[in-house]
């Protein structure tokens, strides 16, 4: 019955269901990593020494074999990990008819079948882990963004004296994390509105990667290959039919 509803896929039949759909797809297909992996990898080169922009220009097969694995794996694992937390929430909380998850005390009750009463505390660790991890990411990429659409100085080797409009934003992002917390905002119910907000700018950003994929003058004649193309023009659509579906059902 697992194996059965998790590889054949059925259509929604509600306009939440789509939503839910739109927030699945939104938070594998995020736009900040659009933002935060490009610059992670410009990080590492200036690291290299490669601090001038010509130093930059174009990759070598090993350096974008290297970078295919790094995403593969990365990618192959965070869905996997996706993939049993939506599992066990279905055998656990769906199974006895929870169906409004509202606080992390009715998440953290998807532990209880493994964790019995230390569920809260797993969760809680687990919680913790992620926001450490999530939080550089997040207030990061939200300032890489900005930087480069206003033509600021960025970058986390910089000084924060000639970087300060990008770290700013780091400041900022974080203090309105925390703001939200005191204001006693849902987190819960937020994650959800974010994630599916993700969704639907997601597909847009995905185009514009595909175009710059295939400009073979922009990607100094290494454009990405067929196969990649397709698989990333077949999951823009998908989201993209999502998307509409939300609105329409």
């Amino acid at each position: 019955m697992v194996a059965h509803a998790a590889f054949i896929p059925t259509w929604p039949k509600s306009h939440d269901q789509w939503g839910m759909l739109v927030a699945i797809l939104g938070t594998t297909i995020s736009p900040y990593l659009f933002f935060w992996q490009p610059s992670q990898e410009v990080e590492e080169d200036k690291a290299k020494g490669r601090r001038m922009l010509y130093r930059r220009f174009g990759a070598t097969p090993v350096e974008i074999i290297t970078r295919k694995i790094d995403v593969d794996v990365g990618t192959f694992f965070s869905n996997l990990v996706l993939f049993f937390i939506i599992l066990t929430t279905a055998l656990t909380l769906h199974q006895h008819g929870i169906t409004q998850v509202e606080t992390s005390t009715d998440a953290a009750q998807a532990l209880s079948p493994l964790a019995g009463k230390f569920a809260g505390t797993l969760f809680t660790l687990g919680i913790v882990g992620v926001g450490l991890l999530a939080i550089p990411t997040l207030t990061g990429s939200a300032a890489y963004a900005l930087a480069e659409t206003f033509a600021w100085r960025e970058g986390l080797d910089q000084r924060f004296r000639g970087a300060r409009p990008f770290y700013l934003v780091i400041i900022v992002s974080t203090l309105i994390g925390i703001a939200m917390d005191f204001l006693h905002v849902n987190p819960v119910r937020a994650l959800y509105w974010t994630a599916v907000i993700n969704g639907l700018l997601a597909p847009f950003l995905l185009l514009g990667i595909i175009f710059v994929a295939l400009d073979r003058k922009l990607m100094k004649q290494q454009p990405s290959s067929i196969p990649s193309v397709i698989i990333v023009s077949v999951a823009t659509l998908l989201m993209f039919g999502a998307a509409i579906g939300m609105f329409i059902f």
